[in-house]
């Protein structure tokens, strides 16, 4: 898995580098759905995959979440900067920043999940980071479409590794935190 991992981290920068990401004849949040369901559909459908998914525990998903504190604060830096307008990089930011610093507590308080107080705590800590992170997607497309320019800083590095990489990962990561807690209410 680590190898895929690299394989796309590279892609993701070589893609950037490009510049072919600012003429993607995709929305950048559309690209980094699409990604994330490329993810998923990958890690349950190729039994490798699937297997080294598997074996990653809910402390490794997430505890990947803990970037979203760096990628939240450059969002709010970034505006100071003027360059990503408020509209998205306050409330990106500041989501982003308290997701991964809630992240922390469930990590040390509810990993592993061995009572329903733990399991319930994970189930909302997981609900509140996917909708945060669907939201920013979602804000992203409507400042898009309204003709707001925010693909430009999105379209190169660093900030292209997020649509292309981190955040398919960080929605995929959810997404199996949900299933691994339907397979397993709780467990030691």
């Amino acid at each position: 898995m680590k190898l895929i991992l690299a394989i796309w981290f590279a892609a993701a920068v070589a893609l950037a580098a490009s510049g072919m990401l600012a003429h993607a004849p995709v929305p950048l949040p559309a690209i980094a759905i699409l990604l994330s369901a490329a993810a998923l559909l990958a890690s349950t459908s190729v039994p490798a995959l699937q297997q080294e998914v598997n074996r990653l525990g809910l402390r490794t998903l997430i505890g990947l979440h803990l970037i979203r504190v760096l990628a939240g604060a450059y969002f709010l830096i970034l505006n100071g900067r003027g360059v990503l307008p408020a509209e998205f990089a306050v409330p990106a930011g500041w989501g982003d920043i308290v997701v991964g610093l809630a992240a922390i507590p469930v990590l040390a308080l509810c990993v592993p999940v061995t009572t329903p107080a733990r399991r319930n705590a994970v189930l909302a800590w997981n609900t509140i980071g996917l909708i945060d992170i669907l939201f920013v997607l979602g804000n992203g497309m409507r400042i898009l479409l309204a003709g707001g320019d925010i693909a430009g800083p999105f379209s190169s590095l660093p900030l292209a590794l997020l649509p292309t990489f981190v955040v398919p990962l960080i929605i995929a990561s959810h997404l199996l935190v949900f299933a691994r807690m339907r397979r397993e209410p709780t467990h030691n």
